[in-house]
């Protein structure tokens, strides 16, 4: 997909209403569909996942608050934030004092609607700006939520690309926010990016597992499904937030050390980023690093949650995402994902003294290339450090070169027969 693809997805999926359960999932799923083969399974209402329970399905057709003219004040047509999310149904007249603990604004951000939810309470209620709201009168007001609340299903959709090896990357990003671009459209486009460059792959160490699911009860419901598999994940990643203007920021797993860290760590290296440490508050992978599962899973995003003004507001529109940085965004997963399939460990075959590179044709193959310093020190890095015990990545890190350097080296070495492949 190209920059302009991804951001033509998020505004394809901007407009649809989504939520933790509905058809606003199966919607979004559907177009994803279009462009991934996807296992969908559905998880009935009342189900018990872990220490949770699958709630009731949530549909909503239409709401709104109308004015003593009949005018829609408050209309879930021209916005699905306007209503909280999991509003029971209601149909009555009020006042506006009866209304006001009903009414959610962002007094801080007067022009803005907020994104507010109520999964598990059951209670209804409508979002506004507060410029609109400071314009009402009285009253009276009609209010209508045409919404359903009962028996059903949540919904998960997987993407699997096999590899060589049962081991798998995961990739997660959470399908259940109306109508917010960056949090959490961006995700879902690049993630479907990601996985169309990897179906391209002709070969693939790694299996790779997309999840697209609700957050929070969407991962919780995949791990209590997939309880006697999860050992099989060796690198996991959450996606969110991930086409703002600002810097790429990654979360590291509760292990703080595992090879995703690395990974992605080395990767944002040459570049502005943020790294933090594990905390159990965020997106998914706060789930997946549970102490019970304790999975290798970071987080990489843009400008964090509610790092930034627009979160969870109505600025968090199509406009406020850019194809140019969900590009960047898929640019460095793409580099992690040569950091993860390329990682091995050599054993140098001539380890008493350095090998005579040039009679070997290996300096000579450098001439005229823009990098020949840097591969130069990387052939002498991997001689130096293929000794059984240090990997690629290892030597990257050591000698502060890029992995994609160090790779080219060991293949190049191997090919002279100087080291081999262990392990």
């Amino acid at each position: 997909m190209t920059p302009e693809e991804m951001h033509a997805l998020v505004e394809r999926l901007y407009p649809i209403c989504r939520s933790i359960t509905g058809d606003g999932v199966r919607q979004t799923l559907a177009v994803i569909g279009e462009r991934l083969a996807l296992d969908v399974t559905e998880v009935p209402t009342g189900t018990q996942v872990l220490d949770w329970t699958v709630p009731k399905e949530w549909n909503i057709r239409d709401a709104y608050v109308k004015d003593p003219s009949g005018r829609r004040v408050v209309d879930f047509r021209a916005s699905n934030l306007h209503v909280v999310g999991y509003s029971v149904p209601v149909s009555g007249v009020f006042t506006l004092e009866e209304l006001r603990p009903r009414l959610h604004t962002l007094p801080e951000q007067p022009s803005l609607v907020p994104y507010r939810t109520s999964y598990y309470a059951e209670t209804w209620g409508f979002c506004l700006s507060q410029d609109v709201l400071d314009g009402l009168g009285e009253g009276p007001y009609e209010v209508r939520v045409d919404s359903t609340l009962a028996d059903g299903s949540l919904t998960i959709a997987e993407h699997v690309l096999p590899g060589e090896l049962p081991d798998e990357v995961v990739i997660s990003c959470h399908v259940c926010h109306p109508s917010l671009a960056n949090d959490n459209l961006a995700g879902v486009a690049v993630a479907t990016a990601l996985a169309g460059r990897l179906a391209a792959m002709p070969t693939r160490r790694h299996t790779y597992r997309f999840l697209f699911m609700p957050g929070t009860i969407g991962a919780i419901t995949w791990l209590a499904l997939n309880r006697d598999r999860v050992g099989l994940v060796r690198h996991g990643l959450t996606l969110a937030c991930a086409g703002d203007r600002g810097p790429l920021t990654y979360k590291r797993s509760r292990r703080g050390d595992a090879g995703i860290d690395r990974a992605v760590t080395h990767v944002l290296g040459d570049r502005p980023h943020t790294v933090l440490d594990f905390s159990p508050y965020g997106y998914d992978e706060r789930q997946f690093c549970s102490p019970g599962f304790n999975l290798p899973f970071g987080g990489l995003t843009r400008t964090p949650y509610a790092g930034y003004p627009e979160y969870h507001t109505s600025a968090d529109d199509p406009g406020f995402v850019t194809p140019e940085a969900m590009a960047d965004t898929l640019d460095v997963l793409w580099r992690v994902v040569g950091v993860l399939e390329g990682e091995r460990t050599y054993l140098n075959l001539s380890p008493y003294g350095e090998p005579q590179l040039g009679r070997r044709g290996l300096y000579g193959s450098l001439g005229g290339r823009s990098d020949t310093k840097q591969a130069q020190m990387a052939m002498l890095w991997v001689l130096n450090l293929s000794d059984g015990d240090h990997s690629l990545l290892d030597i990257a890190e050591r000698s502060a070169l890029p992995f994609e350097a160090v790779e080219t080296a060991a293949r190049a070495l191997a090919t002279a027969g100087l080291v081999k492949e262990i392990g």
